[in-house]
């Protein structure tokens, strides 16, 4: 992503003689296997939810996004999404900034603690802060007494995202800042600047354009989390229903129609993502030129 990386280009440039040894055919095959694969597996389910979505005309299409559970679904991840994305960005770059500037004692440790969420099944998590806030769980007494409930409500909800999605930010962070050095930040600080002032007109602009690509893949997940939330929602309708929760409950209730909606509102979501992802990528590769 973006910041002062210097370009490293293949080994084997483009038109190189390997290349040109490749028999015309093979690269034919490839592409057209790879071409195939992804029309079979990504884009025809992909059109097959557009397609159900509005098999019964855009009136039923609408009622199924708009009635008050799938409102409610719709509020609910976003909030989610709001909270669990800063939160994660604020750690990630505390994370990146300790693990890249600084020589410690348990540095893979620390890394490897961020990278446990990919390891772990998202149902694991959930349950963990099961463990953790339910009603037989450890600090499950301590909560009921102060009538603070955790599982089964929003909280639980943000919890379970957060732990999900703590390696996306942090991991696009970390090979960027160690690929740039501590040469910019030594210079600023050598020249009078406090640290507020380094980290404000040095670090942070080198690190911004990685930072919102990590923020928008953490986003994307946190929108489309589904075992973890599901352990700790309590599938309460209206309340604790985020749009994967609640693509599932219609679906089980054969309201296909309905379920498609909400879902190609998902993919919606997702393929807007992934524009503005292509869009920083094309602006960072340019910054970088």
């Amino acid at each position: 992503m973006g910041g002062n990386i210097p370009l490293n280009f293949p080994s084997t440039p483009l038109g190189s003689p390997r290349e040109a040894k490749d028999p015309r055919w093979v690269q034919w095959l490839l592409i057209s296997f790879a071409l195939t694969f992804l029309g079979l597996f990504l884009i025809l389910p992909l059109v097959t939810v557009f397609v159900q979505a509005f098999e019964k005309g855009f009136a039923v299409y609408l009622e199924a996004i708009t009635n008050p559970e799938a409102l409610s679904a719709i509020k609910l991840t976003l909030l989610v999404a709001i909270i669990a994305v800063p939160l994660n960005a604020v750690f990630g770059i505390m994370a990146a900034w300790a693990i890249t500037k600084f020589h410690f004692k348990g540095k893979n440790l620390l890394i490897t603690l961020i990278d446990l969420p990919f390891a772990v099944s998202p149902v694991i998590a959930g349950l963990i802060f099961v463990l953790l806030f339910g009603s037989q769980g450890i600090f499950g007494e301590w909560l009921f007494e102060r009538d603070i409930k955790i599982i089964f409500a929003v909280p639980g909800i943000v919890l379970a995202t957060i732990f999900v999605t703590i390696p996306f930010i942090a991991r696009e962070l970390i090979p960027l800042m160690q690929a740039q050095g501590t040469a910019e930040e030594e210079a600023s600080i050598t020249l009078g600047a406090g640290g507020w002032k380094t980290f404000w007109h040095v670090t942070l602009p080198n690190i911004k354009w990685a930072l919102l690509y990590g923020m928008i893949l953490c986003n994307a997940r946190a929108i489309g989390e589904f075992g973890a939330v599901s352990v700790v929602s309590g599938h309460i309708r209206g309340l604790t229903n985020s749009m994967p929760l609640h693509i599932e409950i219609l679906y089980g209730e054969y309201q296909f129609a309905a379920a498609f909606a909400v879902a190609s509102l998902m993919s919606i979501m997702a393929i807007f993502t992934l524009i503005i992802k292509n869009i920083l990528e094309w602006h960072g590769k340019n910054r970088r030129a």
